[in-house]
């Protein structure tokens, strides 16, 4: 289950306005917004299409992907001054303790999914800060999206992002996707 890393090659998929019938920018942003996050880290921010929505929120928003070549995709769209990329793997993040005031991702999740990224993100967002996470749900239909094999529930995460000591403020699984929203420990 998981690890399924969307193919580059595809990246232009990503800059689709329909995507907002997944997530929206006012579901993502909001909580981020209400929580007074300045400094942000988009975890498999591909193309830019979900940090462009946060980025005039935020002091600072780091857009981590794990393929160069998907900040390249970015940088020829244009990415606002307040954009940091990072080349990195969620699960060795170089950010110090407690750096970030949040971080999240939209419909990567289940690209990095693991106890080490998970304790990653608890060393890295500060005490308090938030995660929000939406992505393709375990128990959606599988006809967008990912197999449904390589997905995870919101159950999952729930348990995932417990089990490393955030405290789960909200959670909601719809017809396709999961939206959890989390503290950090």
């Amino acid at each position: 289950m998981g690890f399924h890393t969307f193919d580059a090659s595809e990246a232009e998929r990503l800059d689709r306005l329909d995507r907002y019938r997944w997530v929206s920018a006012e579901e993502l942003v909001g909580p981020l917004v209400e929580a007074g996050v300045e400094v942000a880290a988009d975890l498999g921010s591909g193309t830019g299409f979900y940090t462009d929505d946060v980025a005039p929120h935020v002091e600072t928003v780091y857009g981590v992907d794990v393929q160069p070549e998907m900040h390249d995709r970015y940088r020829e769209n244009g990415t606002p001054e307040n954009v940091e990329l990072v080349a990195s793997d969620v699960a060795d993040l170089p950010f110090a303790d407690g750096e970030l005031d949040g971080a999240f991702s939209t419909m990567t999740y289940h690209e990095f999914a693991s106890d080490a990224a998970v304790a990653e993100l608890a060393r890295v967002v500060r005490s308090g800060g938030l995660v929000v996470t939406f992505d393709w749900a375990g128990d959606g239909t599988g006809e967008q999206g990912p197999p449904v094999e390589e997905r995870f529930t919101a159950d999952d995460a729930v348990a995932a992002l417990e089990a490393a000591g955030f405290e789960v403020v909200s959670a909601a699984t719809r017809t396709e996707t999961f939206g959890v929203v989390a503290r950090a420990p």
